[in-house]
């Protein structure tokens, strides 16, 4: 079926409000909870890895770099976890209703980008009371955000069609993003490894996750020295295009293994 059919369109939008709805319904303080979560993650970490570790004291607007990959890899975390279990979830609606698979997937990474859209104004109004001096180049944030997204939906479509078959991944899932979490440079500047380990840090750059919060560290603060970004650690160009690439690669893929298992979703769940 035609995933730009008018059915889809609707069945998409609809999903997406019914979502954004029902996500802190019965809450006290409601939608405000999309701010205050990455905003109480932030003060704890900072406290902690800031305050009182020490991390990346030498670099300008740290907090503020904190609180951007922060706020980035909620988004990642959120939308990767609800569109694992996006398709197990919708179980009753697969066997009713006949429509594209993918606009479960689309509709649950839409929630998630809506969320992140209220944080980064958070994150923005909070680099300005910090001093942050912006610049044109913050356009450059865009193409970063559709890569971040494109990656993003890619996980989240390989995610969801294993979990169909392997119930197991919930767990295993929640142990890989706690190491990545650690392993990509959020709470920490990746300063503090290149300065004692330069090819370790040389290849966790190579990570997408990585490269986009640096980059987006980059053209918000622009601190070059304290934000390096992966052409300025990579003089191989081969080597610098990976994780721009990646996520492409990521998408189709995914795209792929979902399209290709999605008939047999509603007979399997």
């Amino acid at each position: 079926m035609n995933f730009f059919s008018r059915r889809n369109q609707i069945l998409l939008k609809e999903l997406i409000k019914t979502d954004f709805k029902l996500r802190y319904q019965g809450s006290v303080i409601g939608y405000l909870w999309s701010i205050l979560k990455p905003i109480l993650l932030f003060l704890i970490l900072y406290l902690v890895f800031v305050r009182f570790m020490r991390f990346g004291e030498a670099i300008p607007h740290f907090a503020v770099a904190l609180l951007l990959g922060i706020t980035i890899w909620n988004f990642f975390s959120e939308a990767t976890n609800m569109g694992m279990l996006s398709i197990v979830s919708r179980g009753d609606l697969l066997r009713k209703v006949n429509f594209s698979k993918p606009v479960l997937i689309f509709s649950v990474v839409a929630n998630a980008f809506i969320n992140l859209m209220i944080s980064l104004v958070v994150v923005i109004i909070f680099a300005l009371i910090n001093g942050v001096h912006m610049s044109w180049t913050v356009i450059f944030a865009v193409p970063l955000l559709f890569e971040l997204t494109l990656f993003t939906m890619g996980i989240a479509f390989i995610l969801s069609t294993l979990f169909v078959y392997f119930r197991d991944l919930g767990p295993i899932w929640e142990v890989v993003m706690q190491a990545a979490f650690y392993g990509t440079p959020i709470i920490y500047p990746v300063t503090q490894i290149s300065t004692s380990h330069l090819e370790i840090a040389k290849i966790l750059m190579l990570n997408p996750m990585a490269q986009i919060v640096q980059d987006m560290r980059y053209i918000l603060t622009f601190s070059n020295n304290a934000n390096p970004t992966l052409w300025q650690m990579w003089d191989n160009p081969f080597v610098i295009i990976i994780p721009y690439i990646l996520p492409v690669l990521v998408f189709g893929l995914g795209l792929w293994i979902f399209t290709k298992n999605s008939k047999k979703f509603a007979e399997v769940i």
